[in-house]
């Protein structure tokens, strides 16, 4: 018994740590076709998140200066839910839905309009490529 519980604490651990939040609040997906991520993602993280997220620095592990790092998320998971950008705490990370996960922090980058939130959670949606 205390084997399994011991998995089952270290499978929660590696779980991206996430807030609840409202997916109903979201912007709406754009409805952009064949959205990638060196085209249309990359660009707005390199605005907003490599300053904390990039290359040189990487709080909380997470890099976003590449599609593998990207999906590979950082110590809390990848919060990419492939598929659906309505459960993906990525986006409601940058959407601004929980105060205390809000990215980027005030002051520390240019926040996602919710036209680039839509455009994010397209990405995901058509599977984050």
């Amino acid at each position: 018994m205390k084997r399994i519980l011991t998995l089952a604490a270290a499978i929660a651990a590696a779980l991206p740590v996430v807030a609840e939040f409202d997916a109903s609040k979201l912007p709406p997906a754009s409805d952009k076709k064949g959205v990638t991520f060196e085209k249309d993602i990359k660009p707005l993280f390199e605005r907003s998140c490599f300053k904390c997220h990039g290359a040189e620095k990487q709080k909380g592990k997470l890099r976003v200066d590449s599609l593998e790092a990207t999906l590979k998320g950082g110590e809390n998971g990848s919060g990419i839910e492939k598929g659906n950008s309505g459960k993906s705490a990525l986006v409601a990370s940058v959407a601004r839905l929980v105060e205390d996960e809000a990215m980027p922090p005030e002051g520390k980058g240019q926040a996602f309009s919710k036209e680039e939130v839509g455009l994010l959670r397209a990405w995901i949606d058509q599977g984050a490529k």
